[in-house]
This record gives structure tokens, C-alpha cells and sequence, in this order.
């Protein structure tokens, strides 16, 4: 167990794919950096490599970090659990942060609770977003400056507010695209700290890396310009292939809320939302979507947002720029035939 430590740095997990860090990482830096300014403590990264990452620590000082602990090791060329997660808990031994946080990854999702474990620390994950506020108990006790960790529960049908005041490091992971990913400040210093964690035990190394193959992901919601989403109201899959045809002809990506995807018309991967992807595109139009918070906390942030729906009460049009009120079916041709007839 780590001794709590309330003057503890703001650790991100600095993740590398390939010789490139991950957006999710950068995204987690940004909202350190307004964590540490709240507890006024610093914020850091930690990045492991093996192999040479170009300008990976002056990316990481630039999007907030004021140190980035770098420990270099051709064993860590590849990702393997038990060499990064006793690097990381070796780190953390040392320099006691009060919060670590990671991208809700693979990766993340694989190194986090064998860091939490070996720390015998709090953990709570796939967080949609953090803060920090006192925390008083029901017997009156106050916890100054604790971590707040909110995540959908049940399903996604409450939100719930998760603290941890005595098992410390606080750690988290994070999704994907929830937090907005910050303007680099290229005048930033910060401090590069190189660290020797000894790899000596072969016991690390039971997994040995033979091959590796790397798909190339099919469908980029989050880096979508343009999002043509669907929900219950489209009424079958065979009505999705209408909102397919829109998105081709706007350059963009199809989405749906969790009702659709519940209901069979598109794959899960497609899903927005708090139990989906989090998007923020330059037009969202969303069709026979009612607008349920869950949905809603997944696209608010975009742009434009043009809103179908046959009831004109549905919460969609209380955060929608424009508002059809109408059958997606009906609606959705006019918008391919309009939008053909113009270009």
C-alpha cells in the first residue's frame, strides 16, 4: 500500500502505438493540468519506451505536463503487462502521485489493474469525466480535495460519482474522446526526468512477442467531420441503409444511439453516448433520436446539430441548432435529394 500523499503529482499514462502517442493520452493531460492547478501540485507523464519516440516528451510539456518521467529499455520496445505495470508501480512507489489516470484502452484497460493491484489502490474505470471537490462522510468527516470519478452504472441508466479517500494512488481510466483534446502550447518547459527501472527478472518475460499484426480500424467515429446518426425511430435496419447513403454523400461516418444498437438495426461500434464514443464533429444530424441525456452527453459538443424527429418535444431539439419536426424516413431522402441537386 502506498502512503497517501495529498502533495502527489497528476500522472497520465503516456500511451504509445507504434512509435506515436495516442490522441486519448493528450486528451488526459489537458484535464491533469486543470486537476493539478486545483490541488496545486504539478502534473506529469509517464512514458515508457523502447525504441526512439520523436519529440514524444515535448508533445507531452506542450499539452501540460510539467515532468515527464522517461524510462528508456529496448525490453520495452514491445507492450507486455508485466514489464510496463512493474515499471509504472516502481515509479509510483518513488514518487507517491495522489492520482494516476489512463485512456480506457486495451492498453489502459490492461495495465491499470495490475498497477492498482500491485499498489493495492482504488481504481475506477471507463470515467466519463473527473474533478476534484471535499467529500464529507455521513459521520461528518470531511476529505479535502478528493478525485471525483463519474461513470454511467447499471447500464448507463444513472450516473454515478465514485471517491476513494483512503486506498491511494486514486487512479481512473478514462474514455476516449470524452475529454476535448487541447491546443499544444510549444512555449511550455517542463522537466524530462529519466528513470532506470532494472528488468533483470525473467519472470517479467513470460510472454514472449512472436508477431504482431495491427488492423487498421474500420470505422473513426471520433475523427468524423461529419456524423449521420440514427436511433429507435428509424424503425429497422433496412431504414439505417438511408442514413449509409447520407453519410456517403456528406463525407461522413453513420452513428446511433444505444436504443438502436438495442434494437439490432447497427453494430455496437456505431453507438454515441455515454456507454459509446463521444464525438464532436463540425455537423451532427440526428434521426429519430429522441435525445436522452445518455445520448446527448456523447454529441452536445458538436458544432451544428440538426435534429429529426416527429415529436417536437423530443429533448433533441432543446440542444439542436435546427430542428425538422417529421419521419426520418420521409425527411432523409429530401436532405440526399436536396443535397445532390446542389452539388
Amino acid at each position: 500500500m502506498i502512503e497517501k500523499n495529498t502533495k502527489g503529482d497528476v500522472w497520465v499514462y503516456a500511451e504509445v502505438q507504434d512509435g506515436t502517442l495516442q490522441d486519448v493520452s493528450l486528451e488526459l493531460l489537458g484535464k491533469a493540468r486543470k486537476l493539478a492547478d486545483k490541488l496545486g501540485v504539478p502534473a506529469g507523464a509517464v512514458l515508457p519506451k523502447g525504441t526512439e519516440i520523436s519529440a514524444a516528451a515535448d508533445t507531452l510539456i506542450a499539452h501540460g505536463a510539467d515532468s515527464v518521467y522517461l524510462v528508456e529499455d529496448t525490453a520495452l520496445a514491445d507492450y507486455r503487462t508485466e514489464p510496463y505495470a512493474h515499471v509504472l508501480v516502481e515509479l509510483i512507489k518513488k514518487y507517491r502521485p495522489q492520482i494516476v489516470l489512463f485512456g480506457a484502452t486495451p492498453l489502459g484497460r490492461d495495465l491499470a489493474p495490475r498497477a492498482a493491484s500491485a499498489t493495492r489502490s482504488g481504481l475506477t474505470a471507463d470515467c466519463t469525466d473527473l474533478d476534484i471537490a471535499d467529500v464529507t462522510e455521513k459521520s461528518g468527516t470531511v476529505h479535502p480535495n478528493l478525485l471525483l470519478q463519474v461513470r454511467p452504472a447499471f447500464g448507463g441508466n444513472i450516473v454515478a460519482t465514485i471517491v476513494n479517500y483512503d486506498q491511494w494512488p486514486q487512479m481512473a481510466t478514462v474514455r476516449e474522446g470524452v475529454m476535448p483534446l487541447g491546443t499544444p502550447q510549444k512555449s511550455r518547459k517542463g522537466n524530462v526526468i529519466k528513470e532506470t527501472v532494472p528488468l533483470t527478472d525473467q519472470a517479467l518475460f513470460a510472454v514472449e512477442v512472436i508477431k504482431r499484426e495491427v488492423e487498421k480500424r474500420k470505422l473513426n467515429l471520433k475523427g468524423a467531420k461529419v456524423v449521420v446518426a440514427g436511433g429507435a425511430g428509424m424503425g429497422s435496419r433496412d431504414n439505417f441503409e438511408l442514413l449509409f447513403d447520407l453519410a456517403g454523400a456528406l463525407g461522413g461516418v453513420v452513428g446511433a444511439s444505444r436504443a438502436a444498437i438495442d434494437s439490432g438495426f447497427i453494430g455496437h461500434e456505431h453507438q454515441i453516448g455515454q456507454t459509446g464514443t463521444t464525438v464532436r464533429p463540425a455537423l451532427y444530424i440526428a434521426c429519430g433520436i429522441s435525445g436522452a441525456i445518455q445520448h446527448r452527453s456523447g454529441m452536445e459538443d458538436s458544432a451544428k446539430i440538426i435534429a429529426v424527429n416527429t415529436d417536437r418535444e423530443a429533448p433533441i431539439f432543446s440542444i439542436a441548432h435546427y430542428g425538422i419536426v417529421g419521419d426520418a424516413k420521409q425527411v432523409v431522402p429530401m436532405l440526399l435529394r436536396a443535397f445532390k441537386e446542389r452539388n
